[in-house]
């Protein structure tokens, strides 16, 4: 049942706590607003107000209505669309608007992070985005958000639509901005000419007051409309005591301008409307370029998004948002038309274009019980599907926000640089105000124009991006190759692994493992045996244990089963205690153990023997080869047997083989290599959960067990080697660009520092230089989203 706000009548939002005590009972109000105003009534001894009312009071209109429209965030239906939660903690992905620098990040996180409830906030200057982890015990997300939007900065749940309109709406704005500094120094620049070239010799000095007054007229609206974005800026950063990229950019646009209207008004001195409108133009070209390759760098994650189809059809025929689905929903999905939601098949078979997660074009076949993911595409046949998770928790969106997680992540040397960008702004500052006191002395005709130019030229944008652009475009690259990225540290990690250890089954085998043969030494079938088999390894979740499920009998029942890592499984069968798994584990040392096989026994009795075959994936001797080619060496790490491990070996190239090995035994072997070791583990099972933990790097199959993906630091969706050689060296080609990035920008700002202080830099080529050199990191980045040479 819905409540009414004692205050002003209005229905009170679900999951808000707004109260105040009135008359002897603890009333619920609708927003801070409300709470407020009630608080203040109490407070003042006027509570007789509320028993005499006729009439609730109007609603309190303390907070912006912008700012009261986020208390519906704090809904848990309309949470449950895109904040990712476990016990008391949550997630939630943000669109942010404002953003246009390092700086502002910088304030973002800082500002935020100091709230109370708040557990981490890391902001992407480049895709606009920010991901918040929050405890829902200690605060509430529209609080949170509300700290932002105080910050002069307008955040809200990231939906991709959205975002895509506000990006056409900024870029239209910018447009028009851009169109109005235009036409203004076009205008400006012919009065100027003509005064400046003296074109009319004779021309009185009223006329030329009059050019004057023309000139300030053109400015004025650059100055007010078309300059705005960086005054914004500027006084966000002063606001909350720091030094963004715009301050000195708005500083020479503002003394600049003062001086000219003073010299206009006066009729004495020079005035510089010209290059006032000049700036505002190139800086508008620059930031306008910026911005459309910064977008195109963030686009791929924020595409992905849109595949998801708004609406979906039900069984009985219905057509319902997507947004709508619950868990247990069940749907029909028609030829040719995208997955709406992550699900389970319940009828059908049909191939799925699963080539947006894994970058396979090969449509998979899927039958019932398989899983299909949101936004893959059927084939030619309708199926139906149960829905298995929502939108916010569906594997597209993990992908998404995995991605962002990615694109946060920063390099050592790219940590320093955002270090040196926040205070060089301070210290260009400084040298400025120097270089005015020394230029005033010696030419005070050029003082004011050589400041300016240093003011302009050494704003170190281009430092704040060239790390940020260059993960974003790397990131989206890695997508398109079927990786999904879980931790932030892998693009530098990668470019530094020279140990590589990796599992055999599943791993540099198929894993699609299936029985060739059984023997049974005892009274029990062939059909027996593999029932039971069956049974016992459907508690399992090994390649080996998925050969069996298609011997499931539903009347053999086994009960108090135990996995035992590494080894096999246990459990009662007709009060005897059966066992399955390896020779040693089964039957101890009373048989040989045989390459590809698999024991099974009853109270110690050997009944059966099941030999499997497992065929080693056609590109893993490349893939071998490739990396020894690279100088690294290389460590086949497996439960299996020694024999089965040895020919696998074999076969492929590998001659350092660990064999035999448990769970336990796997970490320790790690622990144990050299440690100028850079490992990167690649492994699919729960027994290479530990060693998937602990390697410096980890890669899991796509195939294989979630603890297995739950471990790693990235997950091969399409389960093919040789993407792990492709992410290599697109991990070098980005360590590369980031260094080529920062090299430029600070090698631009300490050429262009010292020719500015001497005054040989003109503020129109200040402006230009600034710009480009912005316009070149970017660019450079955007290499990394072209298709790699193999």
């Amino acid at each position: 049942m819905c409540k009414s706000c004692y205050h002003c009548g209005e229905e009170v939002p679900v999951n808000t706590d707004f109260k105040v005590e009135i008359l002897g009972e603890v009333r619920d109000m609708c927003c801070p607003g409300c709470e407020t105003v009630a608080q203040t009534i109490v407070d003042s001894g006027l509570t007789s107000y509320y028993q005499y009312r006729t009439a609730p009071a109007e609603k309190a209109d303390l907070v912006p209505e912008q700012l009261q429209a986020l208390i519906h965030y704090d809904n848990e239906q309309v949470q449950s669309e895109f904040v990712r939660s476990s016990d008391d903690k949550a997630e939630v992905t943000l669109s942010l608007e404002g953003v246009s620098c390092a700086a502002c990040a910088w304030l973002i996180e800082k500002q935020v992070s100091q709230k109370d409830g708040v557990l981490s906030i890391r902001v992407n200057t480049t895709t606009n985005r920010a991901i918040l982890s929050w405890d829902k015990t200690k605060t509430r997300l529209s609080e949170l958000l509300s700290s932002i939007h105080k910050l002069g900065y307008t955040a809200a749940p990231f939906e991709a639509d959205k975002q895509e309109a506000a990006y056409h709406q900024q870029m239209k704005q910018y447009l028009y901005r851009l169109g109005i500094a235009g036409l203004a120094t076009m205008q400006v620049m012919m009065l100027a000419v003509a005064l400046y070239l003296e074109v009319f010799g004779d021309l009185e000095p009223e006329f030329k007051n009059y050019f004057r007054w023309v000139s300030l007229i053109f400015a004025t609206p650059v100055m007010l409309y078309s300059a705005l974005p960086f005054y914004i800026n500027a006084w966000r950063s002063i606001r909350s005591r720091t030094l963004g990229m715009d301050v000195p950019v708005s500083i020479a646009m503002i003394f600049a301008y003062c001086a000219s209207l003073v010299a206009t008004v006066t009729e004495q001195g020079e005035v510089f409307f010209e290059s006032i409108s000049m700036f505002a133009f190139f800086l508008l070209v620059g930031r306008f370029l910026e911005m459309r390759a910064r977008r195109k760098a963030a686009a791929a994650s924020g595409n992905l998004l849109k595949l998801i189809p708004a609406i979906a059809t039900k069984l009985d025929g219905e057509q319902v948002p997507v947004k709508t689905l619950v868990l247990g929903d069940r749907i029909r999905v028609l030829p040719g038309e995208h997955v709406p939601a992550d699900g389970k098949i319940i009828s059908g078979r049909v191939h799925i274009d699963e080539s947006m997660l894994t970058g396979e074009s090969v449509p998979v076949v899927k039958t019932i019980d398989d899983y299909v993911y949101a936004g893959t595409l059927n084939g030619e046949e309708a199926f139906e599907l149960e829905v298995m998770s929502s939108k916010a928790d569906s594997m597209i969106s993990n992908i998404v926000r995995l991605q962002d997680e990615a694109q946060l992540s920063k390099p050592k040397i790219a940590e320093i640089a955002d270090v040196v960008a926040r205070y060089f702004v301070g210290i260009i500052l400084i040298i400025a105000a120097g270089t005015w006191f020394f230029w005033h002395e010696a030419r005070p005709d050029d003082a004011f124009w050589i400041m300016l130019s240093v003011l302009v030229a050494t704003c170190p944008c281009a430092l704040s991006l060239a790390t940020p652009t260059a993960l974003t475009c790397a990131t989206s690259r890695m997508g398109s190759y079927g990786i999904l990225l879980r931790k932030s540290h892998v693009f530098e990690t990668l470019c530094k692994v020279n140990h590589l250890i990796i599992d055999k089954t599943g791993t540099l085998t198929h894993g699609d493992i299936v029985i060739s043969s059984v023997s049974t030494p005892s009274n029990y079938t062939e059909q027996q045996a593999l029932a039971i088999a069956a049974a016992l390894e459907s508690h399992a979740n090994h390649p080996i244990a998925r050969a069996f499920k298609t011997y499931n009998d539903q009347d053999i029942e086994v009960t108090d089963v135990e996995n035992i890592i590494g080894s096999g499984i246990r459990g009662m069968y007709q009060g005897q205690e059966a066992k399955i798994g390896s020779a040693r584990y089964v039957l101890g040392d009373a048989v040989t153990a045989e390459p590809n096989s698999v024991y099974m026994s009853l109270d110690g009795v050997h009944i059966a023997t099941f030999r499997y075959q497992d065929p080693v994936r056609k590109e893993a001797k490349s893939f071998i080869k490739r990396f020894k080619q690279a100088g690294i060496k290389i460590t086949l790490l497996t439960g299996d047997s020694q024999t089965n491990a040895e020919s696998v070996a074999k076969e492929i190239g590998i001659e350092h083989v660990v064999s035999g090995a448990k769970p336990q035994d796997k970490l320790n072997y790690l622990k144990s290599v050299d440690s100028k070791d850079i490992t990167m583990m690649i492994g699919d099972g729960i027994n290479d959960a530990p060693t998937l933990a602990g390697a410096h790097l980890s890669v899991a199959m796509g195939g294989g067990t979630d603890v297995a993906k739950a471990s790693a630091d990235m997950v091969l969706l399409g389960d093919h080697l040789e993407r792990i050689l492709e992410a290599r060296k697109l991990a070098l080609q980005t360590r590369k660009i980031i260094r080529e990035n920062l090299a430029w920008s600070l090698g631009y700002n300490l050429l262009i520092l010292p020719l500015a202080v001497a005054g040989l830099v003109a503020p129109y080529f200040a402006v230009v230089g600034m710009s480009a050199s912005s316009i070149i990191v970017v660019s450079n980045s955007l290499r990394l989203l072209k298709e790699q040479g193999k």
